[in-house]
């Protein structure tokens, strides 16, 4: 093999490519713990030829690409970070099944130089299982930083497997990684792996397992690592093996296991003390010396007062980056292209003489859906860039830890503050921004939550409207509304937290990482899937729902006040009347889930009004008191089809995305006829 043959990737999107004439294939998984550089050694060999999508049947995100390298063509999946190979969460199981199942050619573990010692406990469990593993030793530089420094060949010959010394972020060590992996894969490298073993108490227990179990274990579940999972408590592992043995085999198994339930801290104990040695061997740890930059700077950044004055302060950048760049922008999208394009499309249709409907189905339909498409492309990118930019140098988990006591209350953690914060600039990126969220439950919960939060969109209403119907105390009733919303996502969080989660509240256990430098090309390749991953599977629906919602707009009379969306304002007017408001009124609240501004827009049509004189027609047409329901409606109707989009992409069920519907709708309903009849004006 040619030590000097250069890396390349292939930046192409990705499919399943068949190899070229003489390449051999390979499949290689990405394993390690959060905060090791996994996603930054992924990017290094994968470029843009990734495929991001989710695992079948979940809802955590899988990754795979693939690179060549002399003659090899390999297929890489990056498996979810993970801190052991235990049964506790969806990602640990992910992990394990993949490399018992799907038996990878290799596995290459990559672990934190500055953090090694926690980081091998994962080495500890890959090594149990059948697919050979290369050690990345990553970070090597912060490692130095830190003082730590570290003899790579003792700890490969301790370890008995390949150790690759990296610094990802500077794609130093990704040639040497891909060379022992294809040197690993061929036999070419030596692989004896010293395995960590159980202490000896329960050594003769783990050998009778064996005994019992020997010859029933079907592939490609190794025996080893079934006894030892089944010494553990795993409660898969358990609930496989009670489906492969008898009854009477079960019994004997099981009563083994009953009378050695402490059978896991000889396990666990064994693993430590293993790693201990190999750190002793290998790491030549700091002596005491100056405090330092981390430490220094988590004493503001995670401090109960200060912590939060930064995290304003960064939560506030976040918002002017994002609005100071992503809406000129988005300006100049709707203004010059989007308009320009509708424009051009109408002229030439009307030079066809093509009939009145088609060209509002291309011009409206068609084109105003691929506007609200694009339209969210700078919002998405900005956002993005500065959230990977902030989760890269280690900062995402400081604000997490800060706010992790405020959230506990609704059965959430720190995590869920962030998007639903930035909820505020736009509900869209709050529920792409949940994806920081590990833990199923309350993933789901927060992007349930995140519609509570009023948009820019809807504030945007809100600074029309109140004027008209409040004049002076309109400020405070905007104040009022916003506060409602947030008063009532507490209540429903709390309550759905409560009913459906038992009052549980989530386990926090979060490492915070060392701070460093920022890998802008792997920051650069997340902001490019994630948006390009919104625009193709929410902007189909985007598009899809703004076609249905004009025909619905249009036909059968060619105008609003005669259409489908006019006389299913007629048939729940009697629903409205409840709240003081006519069939006008609703059809605008309807054509508010295709953008909430879109209200303003529906009532300057069906009032016969531009919006000048708009703000003049409604004040004498519809009382304060119905105008304070409309709003209270208005800001908790069903989310716009984006947010409702990124939410079906996140939640990954049309089930559960109707739910979310269902409840608003019902929710907005029952606000405003309440506030009608409760509120004295």
């Amino acid at each position: 093999m040619n030590s000097h043959q250069p890396l390349r990737v292939e930046e192409v999107p990705e499919i399943m490519v068949k190899p070229r004439a003489g390449e051999k294939v390979l499949r290689v998984a990405l394993a390690g713990q959060p905060n090791v550089g996994k996603s930054t050694v992924f990017n290094m060999l994968t470029g843009l030829s990734q495929h991001v999508g989710n695992w079948p049947g979940k809802t955590v995100e899988k990754k795979s690409g693939r690179c060549r390298y002399g003659n090899y063509l390999m297929h890489i999946v990056d498996l979810p970070g993970t801190y052991s190979l235990t049964a506790n969460s969806i990602e640990e199981r992910i992990a394990r099944d993949y490399i018992v199942k799907e038996r990878p050619d290799v596995v290459v573990a990559i672990v934190n130089a500055a953090t090694l010692e926690r980081s091998l406990y994962l080495v500890a469990e890959l090594l149990l299982l059948p697919s050979p593993v290369v050690l990345g030793l990553n970070m090597m530089d912060v490692a130095e930083q830190q003082g730590y420094r570290i003899d790579v060949q003792i700890l490969q010959a301790k370890l008995g497997i390949p150790v690759v010394p990296m610094v990802a972020s500077k794609n130093q060590g990704v040639k040497e990684l891909l060379e022992a992996v294809i040197g690993l894969a061929e036999g070419i490298v030596p692989y004896n792996p010293r395995q960590p073993e159980i202490k000896e108490a329960h050594k003769p227990i783990l050998e009778k397992l064996r005994e019992l179990m020997n010859g029933l274990i079907p592939e490609p579940y190794p025996l080893d690592w079934v006894a030892i999972k089944l010494l553990e408590g795993d409660s898969e592992v358990t609930e496989l093996v009670k489906g492969w043995v008898d009854k009477d085999k079960w019994g004997e198994i099981s009563a083994l296991l009953k009378g050695h339930e402490d059978a896991i801290l000889d396990i666990a104990g064994g693993r430590y003390e293993w790693i201990r040695k190999l750190v002793k061997a290998a790491v030549e740890e700091p002596r005491m010396g100056p405090v330092s930059l981390t430490e220094r700077l988590d004493r503001v950044a995670t401090h109960p007062f200060w912590g939060l004055v930064v995290m304003a302060l960064v939560l506030g950048a976040i918002f002017w980056l994002t609005y100071t760049i992503g809406s000129p922008i988005q300006s100049w999208l709707e203004e010059s292209v989007i308009a320009s394009l509708a424009n051009l499309a109408s002229s030439w249709l009307s030079f066809l003489g093509a009939p009145a409907w088609l060209n509002g189905l291309v011009v409206d339909g068609i084109i105003g859906g691929i506007g609200t498409v694009l339209s969210f492309f700078p919002i998405l990118t900005v956002f993005f860039a500065v959230f990977g930019l902030l989760e890269d140098v280690g900062y995402l988990a400081r604000a997490a830890y800060v706010m992790d006591r405020f959230m506990h209350w609704m059965g959430l953690h720190g995590k869920s503050f962030l998007p639903l914060f930035l909820g505020f600039g736009c509900n869209v990126p709050a529920v792409l921004g949940s994806r920081i969220i590990e833990e199923k439950r309350a993933r789901l919960l927060t992007i349930f939550l995140t519609p509570f939060i009023p948009c820019s969109a809807r504030m945007a209403v809100l600074v029309f409207l109140t004027p008209v119907f409040f004049g002076e105390r309109a400020f405070l009733v905007s104040w009022g509304l916003i506060l409602l919303n947030l008063a009532i996502l507490a209540l429903v969080g709390k309550a759905m937290n409560s009913l459906l989660f038992k009052g549980e509240r989530l386990p926090f256990i979060m490492e915070l990482p060392l701070y460093h430098y920022p890998n802008f090309r792997t920051i650069g390749l997340e902001v490019w899937h994630r948006v390009a991953s919104f625009l193709r599977k929410a902007g189909t629906v985007i598009l899809a729902v703004s076609v249905v919602v004009w025909a619905l707009s249009y036909w059968p009379t060619g105008s609003i006040e005669g259409s489908f969306l006019a006389k299913l304002g007629v048939i729940l007017e009697p629903l409205g009347r409840l709240a003081g408001l006519d069939s006008r009124m609703v059809v605008a609240l309807l054509t508010s889930f295709v953008a909430k501004e879109n209200a303003v827009a529906t009532l300057g049509v069906l009032y016969g009004a531009g919006e000048e004189a708009l703000a003049s027609v409604l004040g004498k047409a519809v009382p304060p008191k119905a105008g304070f329901a409309f709003l209270v409606m208005e800001m908790l109707f069903i989310p716009c089809v984006a947010t409702v989009s990124a939410m079906r992409q996140e939640l990954g069920s049309w089930r559960w995305t109707f739910l979310v519907i269902g409840f608003y709708l019902a929710l907005s309903f029952a606000a405003g006829i309440l506030v009608y009849h409760v509120f004295p004006f």
